[in-house]
């Protein structure tokens, strides 16, 4: 089926168009099964239109004490022959520079409502050895802490989203977490971070209270949480520069009951105040989270492999990630009930590709990366901006050595992967404003998965630039695009394009990266631009 949908603003809406193109939905559709044969599609976009601004955290990463993720992949410590400024390692620091990472949640995860930080401060060989209890049971050196965590925010130009402990901590230990980052020097416990080395006091936007509290962060019902939460938020504060802004612990993929619930009982100091009661306005919470995984299906225990995986594979991953749109359309509508002002954003701070890994992979839920995983980025992503009016952060899990990583380290060696590229090409929408988009595309369809073939978002910089990215989801056709803009006149447009061989063809040590981006001939029409989408594809457009 030939569809015309409009994505804007987080809905879906789809319809068979009138006759003409009725007529040519059935043209293309008998091409669908001929690979020879590039496929059409046009988009509309409405340059002049305007719409939310696109946070640049939508671009955020994600990084937890598993595996190699921190442990080699960051810190190497400052005697390693790897090169390192202050035991960070020099490689990783300029490949996120690169990408502009705008701000890292740390230190987890389920690892987050274990950690005590007073472990991770202090002289080295003073800091005592623990034990990972949320990953295997592995050892934990706590060599990197909060000022190496801080250390490398600032090397690389991130903020810092700092996970507090809720499940095994307490309200104090976080209180005096927050009293050591941010107090000013002349306070004591100032002046004990400044025995450890840095007077000055951090800047912290950004605290999310607790991890899966539904889950590894302590097995809470909604209500346990939000009384919890509203517990916590009376005590977390920044003692400098702004106010923090806390995030509340948000739903496993489709729970709707707990978003329901934890926004009825925790989004407002009181829900119904008295007439003569002191009250205010502001919500207790800055955001809500949501964590979203996606494999080959819908099945935790049977991922799939990253690897040597087949169409069909291809197809269930992909239809996987395309379930983001709806899980942010319906939790954004419960958020709607109790916050129709948009005052608590969407922060899907876990999401990303998360398969099988192999039986020798060096270290745990290591991935090797892959075009698919590219597409899933792109598509996402896209998805993310297409939602700005309600998302307004989201990290990807994990950015090294873990899961859907940007970057992979063996020892000494380094390198991106293709969802590392995916994030520089779509760096440019970030703060920009995003643009009503509509899609007329033939389905992709393989088995019982049928999706849109082509996936895309736009937007407007501050410089009057319109950036499209595009995701061709079809693994075997081309697709010739006819983008419609108003406004004008455009000058020139531009284009670099991402693929491969394969759909399963995978970033290595050895030989040079297939997935470097390369320049696509973007053709200016009297209406707007024409280009060719290669099958399997990620595509960035500048048009000016």
């Amino acid at each position: 089926m030939f569809q015309a949908f409009q994505r804007w603003p987080g809905r879906i809406t789809l319809a068979l168009a009138a006759a003409s193109a009725v007529y040519s939905a059935s043209a293309n559709a008998g091409e669908q099964g001929d690979p020879t044969k590039a496929l059409r599609s046009e988009v509309t976009i409405s340059a002049g239109a305007g719409g939310p601004t696109i946070d640049p955290d939508i671009y955020g990463q994600f990084v937890e004490h598993l595996g190699r993720g921190v442990y080699e992949g960051i810190w190497v410590g400052p005697d390693s022959a790897i090169p390192n400024v202050r035991g960070i390692r020099s490689d990783v620091v300029a490949a996120l520079r690169r990408v502009k990472v705008p701000v890292i949640r740390w230190p987890g995860g389920c690892f987050a409502d274990g950690y005590h930080w007073r472990d991770g401060i202090g002289p080295a060989d003073k800091r005592p050895r623990g034990i990972n209890a949320a990953w295997s049971k592995s050892p934990e050196t706590n060599a990197f802490g909060t000022h190496e965590f801080m250390d490398f925010l600032g090397q690389i130009g991130a903020k810092p989203f700092i996970s507090v402990n809720l499940g095994s901590g307490s309200v104090r230990e976080a209180d005096d977490w927050l009293r050591y980052m941010t107090a000013p020097q002349d306070s004591a416990p100032g002046a004990e971070r400044a025995a450890n080395g840095r007077a000055q006091p951090w800047e912290v936007p950004f605290i999310g209270v607790g991890n899966e509290s539904w889950g590894c962060g302590g097995n809470m019902s909604a209500d346990t949480y939000a009384a919890a939460f509203r517990h916590y938020s009376a005590f977390l504060r920044t003692y400098s520069g702004e106010r923090a802004k806390l995030i509340a612990v948000g739903a496993d993929t489709d729970d709707y009951a707990w978003t329901d619930r934890v926004m009825a009982q925790a989004m407002k100091w009181r829900s119904q105040p008295t007439p003569l009661s002191l009250t205010t306005d502001r919500p207790l919470m800055w955001g809500l989270s949501l964590h979203f995984y996606t494999f080959a299906g819908n099945d935790w225990h049977a991922k799939g492999r990253n690897v040597d995986f087949d169409e069909n594979a291809w197809a269930a991953a992909l239809a996987r990630a395309d379930l983001t749109d709806e899980l942010i359309r319906r939790h954004s509508e419960i958020m709607d009930r109790y916050d129709p002002e948009k005052r608590v954003a969407l922060a899907v701070d876990e999401w990303g590709g998360w398969f099988q890994s192999e039986k020798d992979a060096p270290s745990q839920l290591y991935l090797e990366s892959t075009l698919r995983d590219a597409l899933i980025a792109a598509k996402s992503l896209n998805i993310f901006n297409r939602h700005a009016d309600r998302v307004k952060m989201a990290n990807l899990a994990q950015m090294v050595n873990v899961i859907q990583s940007l970057v992979l380290t063996r020892g000494a060696a380094m390198v991106v992967t293709p969802t590392y590229h995916v994030f520089d090409m779509y760096k440019v929408h970030q703060g920009a404003q995003a643009l009503p988009v509509t899609v007329a595309t033939p389905d992709y369809i393989q088995g019982k998965v049928r999706l849109p073939g082509i996936d895309v978002s736009a937007s407007r910089d501050a410089a009057g630039k319109l950036h499209v990215t595009i995701a061709n989801l079809d693994p075997a056709r081309a697709n010739r695009l006819n983008i419609r803009l108003d406004g004008g006149p455009w000058r020139r447009a531009s284009a670099r394009v991402l693929t491969a061989d394969r759909i399963d063809t995978r970033i290595t040590f050895e030989g040079p990266d297939p997935f470097v981006p390369q320049p696509l001939p973007a053709r200016l029409t009297a209406g707007g631009v024409e280009l060719d989408l290669p099958s399997k594809s990620v595509t960035v457009l500048e048009v000016e």
